[in-house]
């Protein structure tokens, strides 16, 4: 069986580093590791709009803005197909058929979707295209037969759901559908980055994003007003890592040869916790040290965004072919689809002459 990648994004601002140690990084390495057959990259725009159906100009602005954040951290479009999910009419048709295999009540169990309801205050009045998005998570990854589905670990239960309604259609239709395994980010850190502020999740709403295509000052001024330990007042008080923003994301960009060019008084990063919370460290200090490193690691996607974002119409047209790529594939599939349920009436020439031979008989 081939192996193969479904991954996406959905465009409703530029990405930040949370979507980069998350995701994007990972995903450049499983493209260039070789391991894979095929691997697909979706911007998800036909999913932004089931919760911004009043506002498609956010969603068609944005377009771009991911596909320039990921051309600009080394995803290639001759070894990936970068595609438009709303291109993809397949996807909605599988995503029908779908329908009639899930209960509502299991999509009301869905951890992920009662989170997500929560936070968009959906509690009263949810949109039944926001409602269901599972279903149509689970048509863009059948639809390509994407053996492998990189996610953090909220995203687990979708990838479960998604595994049980290719059982379900399989045991219904015979074995069609091919059931996904999920990849976590091995750094768990790195599953889900907080806002500079410490809050729980970077949003753009909150201000608290770092972004793949921030200025050097920019960077440079978040990181050093971002939340440490309030309660750290003095450079000689003990600190406290829990909660500590600067240190999350140490964890998630640090190497141990970064101390040898940026603080070389420490051998690793155990060592700067250790100091940290014995006292005597300051968190300017630190936030220096995790600016230089941050710099380090953005400065080349800055310098191919800045190239790229002079060549706007090729970038539409790498999304145009491979959503022609995209959608071959996924008519493939709905093909194989249609046949196991029995709904392919024009090309099954078997139906054709058994009910030519039926009503022959009867005259």
């Amino acid at each position: 069986m081939s192996k193969i990648i479904l991954t996406g994004d959905r465009p409703t601002g530029r990405l930040h580093v949370g979507h980069y140690v998350g995701s994007l990084r990972r995903r450049v390495e499983l493209q260039n590791s070789g391991e894979f057959d095929k691997i697909f990259i979706m911007v998800a725009d036909a999913q932004a709009l089931t919760d911004n159906a009043d506002n498609p100009e956010k969603v068609r602005q944005n377009i771009i803005e991911v596909a320039l954040d990921y051309l600009s951290c080394g995803l290639d479009p001759q070894k990936s197909t970068l595609f438009i999910q709303s291109q993809i009419p397949e996807l909605a048709e599988l995503a029908f058929y779908y329908m009639n295999l899930v209960t509502v009540s299991r999509l009301q169990r869905n951890p992920t979707v009662k989170a997500e309801i929560q936070m968009r205050n959906f509690e009263t009045s949810i949109p039944v295209g926001f409602f269901t998005y599972p279903i149509s998570q689970a048509a863009d990854i059948t639809a390509f037969k994407a053996t492998t589905v990189p996610v953090g670990e909220d995203q687990l239960p979708m990838i479960e759901q998604c595994r049980e309604i290719v059982r379900r259609f399989n045991f219904v239709y015979g074995d069609t559908l091919v059931e996904p395994e999920a990849l976590i980010p091995e750094n768990e850190v790195c599953c889900r980055l907080p806002g500079t502020d410490g809050k729980a999740k970077m949003s753009k709403s909150l201000g608290n994003c770092i972004y793949l295509s921030d200025s050097a000052d920019e960077v440079r001024t978040k990181v050093m007003s971002m939340f440490t330990d309030p309660n750290h007042l003095k450079v000689s008080d003990p600190g406290s890592l829990e909660g500590n923003a600067v240190f999350t994301y140490l964890d998630a960009f640090c190497k141990e040869e970064h101390f040898g060019r940026y603080l070389p008084d420490y051998a690793n990063l155990d060592e700067l916790k250790g100091h940290y919370q014995r006292g005597g460290l300051g968190d300017v200090k630190v936030k220096k040290f995790l600016n230089n490193i941050l710099q380090e690691e953005l400065e080349p996607i800055r310098n191919r965004r800045a190239q790229l974002e002079k060549q706007i119409p090729d970038i539409y047209e790498i999304l145009k072919k491979g959503s022609e790529v995209a959608r071959a594939e996924a008519a493939q599939t709905m093909s194989e689809v249609k046949a196991a349920m029995k709904i392919n009436y024009f090309d099954d020439e078997q139906l054709i002459r058994e009910q030519a031979e039926k009503f022959a008989g009867k005259n």
